[in-house]
C-alpha cells in the first residue's frame, strides 16, 4: 500500500500534510530510503546554520533533528502497541516540553544524525515484523484512530515536513 491509498480515517486530520508528502512506494523500503536521503542532506546544511533560528523562540536545525529523534520513537511505540492488541488509549505528547529539556541545541550535529540512523534502524527492524493484517490494526492516539501502517507513513512525513522547513525558512 502507498500512502495516498491510506483510507483517512486511519490517521487524525493533523497528520493529513504528513501523509500527502510521503512518497509512493513500500512502506519499510521507503522508511529506509528517505532517512539516508535525509541525512544526505542535513550534512550538506553550512555548519554556520546548524545553531541558527529563524525567528525569536524557534527551533535551531539541531533541535529539529532532536525532534525528529523523540518523535519517531514515540510514533514507532504507538506501533508496535497497536500491533499487540493493546487497545489502551495511548496520550499525545507536548513536543515543545520536549524541545525544552532534551538539549538537542547543544549537541553535536554528527551525534544527533547518528542517533536518528539508529531510530530509524529500529523503526525499520519492527514494521519488517508486521505482516499485512498487523498493518491494518488501528488503536487509539491524541484522541483518534490510527493505523499501524499509517504511523509508519507519518514518521516518513513528518520528517519530510521539516526538510521542507529547513529549505524554506533556514536555508535562504
Amino acid at each position: 500500500m502507498n500512502a495516498n491509498q491510506l483510507p483517512v480515517t486511519e490517521f487524525a486530520p493533523f497528520y493529513q500534510n504528513y501523509v500527502n508528502l510521503v512518497p509512493n512506494g513500500i512502506l519499510v523500503e521507503e522508511l529506509e530510503i528517505t532517512v539516508h536521503e535525509f541525512i544526505k542532506f542535513v550534512q550538506n546544511i553550512p555548519m554556520d546554520k546548524y545553531d541558527y533560528r529563524y525567528a525569536e523562540g524557534k527551533w535551531t536545525i539541531k533541535d529539529i533533528v532532536q525532534h525528529l529523534i523523540d518523535s519517531e520513537r514515540i510514533f514507532a511505540y504507538r506501533a508496535l502497541r497497536i500491533a499487540r492488541n493493546d487497545q489502551t488509549a495511548l496520550p499525545g505528547f507536548d513536543e515543545n516540553k520536549f524541545a525544552d529539556v532534551a538539549g538537542g541545541n547543544h549537541r553535536h550535529i554528527r551525534d544527533l544524525l547518528t542517533e536518528l540512523a539508529i531510530v530509524r534502524q529500529s523503526s525499520i527492524a519492527l514494521f519488517k515484523t508486521f505482516d499485512e493484517e498487523t498493518f491494518k490494526k488501528t488503536g487509539t492516539a491524541s484522541g483518534f484512530s490510527i493505523s499501524v501502517r499509517a504511523l509508519g507513513f507519518i514518521i516518513i512525513g513528518h520528517q519530510r515536513h521539516h526538510q521542507k522547513i529547513f529549505e524554506e525558512r533556514y536555508l535562504d
